[in-house]
Parts: C-alpha cells; sequence; structure tokens
C-alpha cells in the first residue's frame, strides 16, 4: 500500500514536470505572446528589411598554390612547407587590377610567412595566417604609397607538411 502511493506520486510529479516543460516551449515558441494586430508586424518586418542595406558586389580573385619552405630546426633532415591558396575580396572595379597584382601578392605572402618554422606555423590558425597576410600586404602596398586592388585577403585552403 505504502508503495502504491509513492508510485502515485512519483508518477504525479513526473506528469506536471512535462506539463511544465511542455508550458515553457509553448511560451518560448511563441504561443504565449499577447495578440498583436497584424498590422504592427508587419509595419516591424518592413522596417527591419529596410534597415538591411545591401553590401558592395565583391569579386573574389584566387591565387591558387601559394608554396613556402618553412625553417627547420638545426638538423633537421626533412624538409617542411606550407601550402596555401588566398583568395582576395576585391570591389568589380579593382578585379582586373587584383589580377594584374597576383605575382606580386605571391611574392609578398611567400616573404611574410618563410620565417616561420614548422612549429610556429602549426600554432597558427587561419584566421591568423590570415591576418599576418593582410598586414604584409598592407605594409606592402604603403611603403610603395599605393592602394592595395582588394579589401582582404582570405585563405581558402591551408596546408602545413
Amino acid at each position: 500500500m505504502k508503495n502504491m502511493k509513492l508510485i502515485v506520486i512519483v508518477a504525479l510529479v513526473g506528469v506536471l514536470a512535462a506539463a511544465g516543460a511542455g508550458g515553457a516551449v509553448w511560451w518560448k515558441l511563441g504561443g504565449g505572446k499577447a495578440a498583436v494586430p497584424a498590422d504592427a508586424n508587419s509595419k516591424d518586418e518592413k522596417a527591419a528589411k529596410a534597415e538591411l542595406k545591401p553590401g558592395p558586389d565583391y569579386k573574389y580573385v584566387m591565387l591558387d598554390k601559394v608554396l613556402v619552405m618553412l625553417r627547420g630546426r638545426s638538423g633537421d633532415a626533412m624538409a617542411h612547407y606550407m601550402a596555401l591558396d588566398i583568395v582576395f575580396k576585391a570591389l568589380p572595379e579593382q578585379e582586373k587590377r587584383a589580377k594584374e597584382h597576383l605575382p606580386l601578392l605571391r611574392t609578398v605572402a611567400v616573404k611574410a610567412l618563410s620565417n616561420y618554422t614548422l612549429e610556429a606555423a602549426q600554432a597558427l590558425s587561419v584566421s591568423e595566417v590570415a591576418a599576418v597576410l593582410n598586414k604584409a600586404y598592407q605594409e606592402s602596398y604603403a611603403s610603395e604609397q599605393r592602394e592595395p586592388p582588394f579589401a582582404e585577403a582570405l585563405i581558402g585552403k591551408l596546408i602545413i607538411e
């Protein structure tokens, strides 16, 4: 008899907990919101769409297969390298100029990354490699007092061996 009461109480608590969880989910999904006129919702949606302005339509210029020999520890018998594909985000009017600058951009990338050892290169994340390259590109163009033909350099592929 005592076990039966305990089972009934546990079952009742379980049902109440399930009902509470269901009510919380219903409220979270919007079932518990106060009734709002349809016009108010559509005005909010129109205002949100009006605030979202499309950004520039970028073109993406690819620089494939940039190979960089990494410095090894003294006595290393094996050569280590980094292979990466770099993608340049350029405005449409800068796309042709960015393509013309690809040999220079390859050279700057190799120069910026060739001082890394295997261990230091492996410790870098993809975004850190992109930051190193973007800084090198900015410094290179600033030294020539020219504007880079792209907004940002992105990493398309990165392999460190």
